[in-house]
């Protein structure tokens, strides 16, 4: 009786310690369908600020006090999430991001690094979550296709030179996947990174709670057409080696794809299912662009945006059904259309892209609130007190102030600013009620 008596003492006590423990780890786990955070589900409404590391920075082209302006706003309406860029590769091309992480194949600039450093420790002070992406299909940082050209000494097929097309672009970065070399490059990035210690605040970056996940890339796509199928058994490879050579240096941080979904995958659902459902890859992503993909035009948006937000629920209800079928959560982590008619003034107004971030929000919401498996998003994308600089449709240059829209696009096309009254009060009002779902 005794001994029984003793064995129930130690296993209350030690039960008592794993709860605490619980209620205390500042890491994001996964647990089901769910992400838990401090032993309570974690759901939130965050959005896209790539270009936080840039403002960090110390030197031109960093604001620093722009960027604690930044997050104090976001904070302000109940954003808690931001997915930023972690890595960008050369500065040779007039649409890329400027200035680099990686200017040459293995060199590092320092001043970007800590740009991410001061970034971080800025987020950690306001209880922010980071999403770090580690790679790009795109070519505005650089990306897969600068990787495969550092290997193999080609030129990068700009697709935005009219000699090239999008499937030259496409096909030639999807050749980052049988590549040694550029993969062994990449891996090496990747592997400082993780490794990296927080000039700001001395913690390994490992260690660092303010980081919610790894993301293997912005995008990443198996290439197009004949290529692209070929490609399919080496891309899903790569994430899956690459994903176990993450949590191989890292326990503490969840790991994702950085996948749009079907959409990334050629269509195929067994490929999309496959790639999520390695043990390493702890919760499933999906972007949803109706104006990219064809299914939306500002420019008759009265006649066309009925069918595309039709379009754009059934998607992210396919999205659902993986998620269940695998039991993890899903982030949609790319939405967003341009203002209306698509006019890239801040001026202008935003009828349509407000009823749009409406309808998904409150899809997410309901499917939250009901215990499904979407935990979050992240708009694309924040512009907050950047504004287009020069002509409408203008490219950003280096010198002008960082709006949420990339070198590859016009400036001001997706981006929400911080004067876009009318957003900003269905995003606090959605942003509110994801974070009750966590209390």
């Amino acid at each position: 009786m005794k001994k029984w008596f003793v064995t129930l003492i130690i296993f209350i006590t030690l039960l008592g310690c794993q709860t605490g423990h619980a209620y205390s780890d500042p890491f994001v786990h996964v647990r089901g369908k769910s992400f838990i955070l401090k032993g309570k589900p974690y759901y939130y409404l965050g959005t896209n600020m790539w270009y936080g590391a840039l403002l960090g920075m110390k030197e031109k082209p960093g604001n620093r006090k722009r960027l604690k302006r930044e997050l104090n706003f976001l904070k302000s309406i109940g954003i808690n999430n931001l997915r930023i860029m972690g890595a960008s590769e050369g500065t040779i091309y007039s649409n890329t991001v400027k200035p680099a992480f990686q200017p040459e194949s293995g060199k590092y600039d320092e001043r970007v690094l800590e740009g991410l450093d001061y970034l971080l420790s800025e987020m950690a002070k306001r209880e922010m979550k980071a999403v770090i992406y580690l790679g790009n299909n795109w070519i505005w940082t650089g990306g897969f296709a600068q990787y495969v050209g550092w290997a193999t000494g080609e030129k990068v097929p700009n697709p935005f030179l009219k000699k090239y097309s999008w499937d030259d672009f496409m096909n030639f970065s999807a050749r980052f996947y049988t590549n040694k070399k550029a993969k062994s490059t990449y891996k090496s990035y990747i592997r400082m990174l993780i490794n990296r210690v927080n000039t700001c605040t001395g913690k390994a970056y490992k260690n660092d709670p303010v980081i919610m996940a790894w993301q293997l890339a912005n995008e990443p796509r198996p290439g197009r057409g004949k290529t692209g199928k070929k490609n399919m058994k080496a891309f899903s490879q790569w994430i899956l080696n690459t994903a176990e050579f993450i949590k191989s240096m890292d326990s503490n941080h969840l790991v994702s794809t950085g996948s749009e979904g079907l959409a990334g995958c050629m269509g195929s659902a067994k490929l999309y299912k496959k790639i999520n459902a390695s043990k390493d890859i702890d919760y499933l992503t999906v972007h949803l662009w109706i104006l990219n993909w064809g299914w939306f035009n500002p420019e008759k948006a009265e006649k066309t945006y009925p069918e595309a937000e039709l379009k754009a629920s059934d998607y992210l209800n396919k999205h659902i059904r993986f998620a269940e079928q695998l039991n993890k959560p899903i982030v949609l982590e790319e939405f967003g259309i341009p203002r209306d008619g698509q006019s890239y003034s801040p001026e202008s107004t935003t009828i349509y892209r407000d009823k749009y971030f409406k309808t998904i929000f409150e899809l997410i919401y309901e499917n939250a609130k009901n215990k499904g498996p979407f935990a979050g998003s992240n708009f694309w994308t924040w512009g907050g007190e950047g504004r287009p600089s020069g002509s409408d449709s203008a490219k950003w240059k280096p010198g002008d102030p960082f709006t949420g829209d990339p070198p590859q696009e016009p400036q001001g096309r997706n981006s929400v600013f911080n004067s876009d009254t009318s957003t900003l009060k269905i995003i606090k009002l959605y942003a509110g009620k994801m974070n009750n779902l966590s209390r």
